[in-house]
């Protein structure tokens, strides 16, 4: 019991409340100082000291108020002793005054530690009672009527101010809740944008991984390759078969360049729309292949497709004619992006050596994985139809408004 009430006294409640038991504390000590030492007449000694007795013992019980709170079994018990305790305070006393006072101070009391709960309307209801009931063992009715007019006036004042107290009290306490709540959800929030931020960067070095491998990797390999079949012509002799080869090398090497440069300029951040970024990337497809990108755009409102829709499709396009360049053969690419309603459709078509499909979804193929993860970052569709000897087309269909 000492370690509950010592605890209580160094709690946040304690602290908060300590200056309205300060007030209360106060006015009773000034209303014992006028009962024991005022007029009509003053008490006896033996009178003085039960009433000295009794109200430092009520004094107290408010101080610990807040354990009946705690506890919420002990609410109806405090209320009952604290009323009864003002009773027997009125009646050695013998002060009218003493009534509305002890009684006014309790009933604010309970309102402000109980707010407008079952338990504190009781109380109320119970101290308005022992108020009239003090009355009329101190005087009879004929006290009752003349103290009736202060008594209501004070009682509803006082009501009234503790009810709008106690909800401004709960309206603080519920603010701090939801700071609390918005501190913790902040915290969640910065955790959240630290593990998208790592996510952001996984992605990208994946991205830079498949760039680098399919580019520079696969050009360089089939460099070493090239170069080493002229080395071996040149051992055996054969000096013009070596000299073609020199020759495919160094287109090979001029291709892989311009593959390069395209891989750093998908890169770049550059502020253009993506109607302008898919002319760039076929004019530079047709320059370095020679083969003719038929392109079509049917974009309505081009302004209106940016951010991550935009920046998939101008990926998933490049990709696509990287793909041409490397296997398909094509001598023709048709490729057109159409806008309609909330979708953005890209159709790209070759008539190359085309492939299998099923095999090189089971190799793992970097450039069909990459578009496959794009398109489905933003909840699009991807589509792949391509048979050896035929051609390859491809659709994907990407939705405007990515949540």
């Amino acid at each position: 019991m000492l370690k509950t009430i010592r605890t209580y006294f160094h709690s946040d409640e304690m602290a908060e409340g300590r200056p309205f038991y300060l007030i209360i504390t106060i006015l009773l000590l000034v209303m014992t100082l006028l009962a024991l030492f005022g007029a009509p007449a003053t008490m006896s000694v033996g009178r003085m000291l039960l009433f000295t007795a009794l109200m430092v013992l009520h004094l107290t019980l408010h101080w610990l108020s807040g354990n009946a709170v705690a506890h919420t079994g002990w609410g109806t018990v405090y209320l009952l002793v604290q009323g009864l305790l003002a009773l027997a305070l009125v009646l050695v006393a013998q002060r009218p005054s003493l009534v509305l006072a002890l009684y006014a101070a309790l009933i604010a009391e309970t309102l402000g530690l109980f707010g407008l709960t079952r338990l504190a309307v009781g109380g109320v209801v119970g101290y308005l009672l022992l108020t009239g009931i003090g009355y009329l063992l101190l005087g009879g009715w004929t006290l009752m009527a003349e103290w009736l007019s202060p008594t209501i006036s004070t009682m509803a004042l006082l009501i009234i101010f503790m009810v709008l107290y106690r909800r401004q009290m709960d309206a603080r306490s519920h603010s701090q809740e939801l700071l609390k709540e918005l501190e913790t959800t902040h915290h969640q929030l910065a955790d959240y944008a630290a593990q998208v931020e790592n996510l952001t960067l996984a992605a990208e070095r994946q991205r830079m991984a498949r760039e680098l491998h399919d580019t520079l990797a696969q050009g360089v390999a089939g460099l070493v390759l090239l170069l080493e079949a002229a080395n071996a012509n040149l051992t055996n002799g054969n000096v013009p078969r070596a000299q073609t080869i020199v020759q495919q090398s160094m287109q090979r090497a001029r291709n892989t360049l311009a593959q390069a440069r395209a891989a750093i300029d998908d890169l770049r951040l550059e502020d253009r729309s993506l109607a302008e970024a898919v002319q760039q990337q076929t004019d530079r497809f047709t320059q370095a292949t020679g083969i003719p990108c038929h392109l079509a755009l049917e974009l309505s409102s081009t302004e209106f497709i940016e951010g991550a829709v935009a920046d998939h499709a101008e990926r998933i396009t490049g990709e696509c004619l990287t793909n041409i360049t490397r296997h398909a053969q094509a001598t023709n690419v048709w490729l057109e992006l159409r806008q309609t309603d909330q979708l953005l459709t890209i159709d790209v078509r070759d008539d190359g050596v085309g492939f299998d499909v099923e095999k090189a979804a089971r190799t793992g193929h970097y450039g069909l994985l990459g578009m496959r993860e794009r398109t489905r970052l933003v909840n699009g569709r991807f589509e792949i139809d391509s048979q050896v000897g035929q051609g390859t087309h491809l659709t994907v269909t990407l939705p405007l408004e990515v949540a």
